[in-house]
């Protein structure tokens, strides 16, 4: 059975939304869009492209999977690292509105169970931002393993990867590191 990774870029008060750019998501009236870049450095860089590479397939809700195909396939080549295997692996989609196989090389909506897909055969599948798709893994209890890149930041607001459900879900830390931008690259799996 392959794994379910949940990889996220965070504020320290859990916000998501919108981490690259200034208007990827500005719904509920965030305007914060763009948080994360001060704080993306070599060292971060590094391990985002080893996570990236590290997966057999990706996750994505419908609108992170919208925002990465607007980009990903005409990426400029300094990004290779990034646009390479995000291109080339497949690519699977939740959602409720579109159908069938997209237009982004190797991505398709998914049909079935989340479940059904995790124990289906291939490599890690690593679920990229998507905070309502996480949301969903969790409360099914499919996610393995979290990578996050917790930025020494403080949004007062926005989307957020973790529901308040009550539900008690142990990890442990598996690894950590610390950039110069202050920002904490951790792993953990579940306990």
């Amino acid at each position: 059975m392959r794994k379910i990774i949940v990889t996220e870029w965070m504020s320290l008060d859990g916000v998501v939304q919108a981490p690259a750019y200034a208007n990827e998501d500005p719904s509920g009236g965030f305007k914060h869009g763009g948080w994360h870049l001060p704080y993306f450095e070599p060292v971060a860089m590094k391990w985002v492209a080893q996570t990236l590479e590290g997966a057999g397939g990706y996750l994505f809700g419908r609108r992170t999977y919208e925002t990465f195909a607007a980009y990903w396939p005409g990426a400029p080549k300094d990004e290779e690292v990034l646009s390479r295997p995000l291109n080339e692996r497949p690519k699977y989609v939740a959602s409720r509105t579109l159908k069938g196989e997209l237009p982004w090389n190797n991505a398709r909506v998914i049909e079935g169970s989340l479940a059904a897909l995790k124990d289906g055969d291939g490599g890690d599948l690593l679920c990229i931002g998507s905070s309502a798709l996480v949301q969903a893994l969790f409360a099914l209890d499919l996610v393995d393993e979290l990578r996050l890149i917790v930025d020494p930041v403080l949004l007062g607001g926005g989307k957020r990867a973790f529901r308040d459900d009550g539900v008690r879900r142990p990890f442990r830390l598996v690894e950590g590191q610390l950039t110069s931008t202050g920002a904490l690259l951790a792993t953990y799996a579940r306990a």
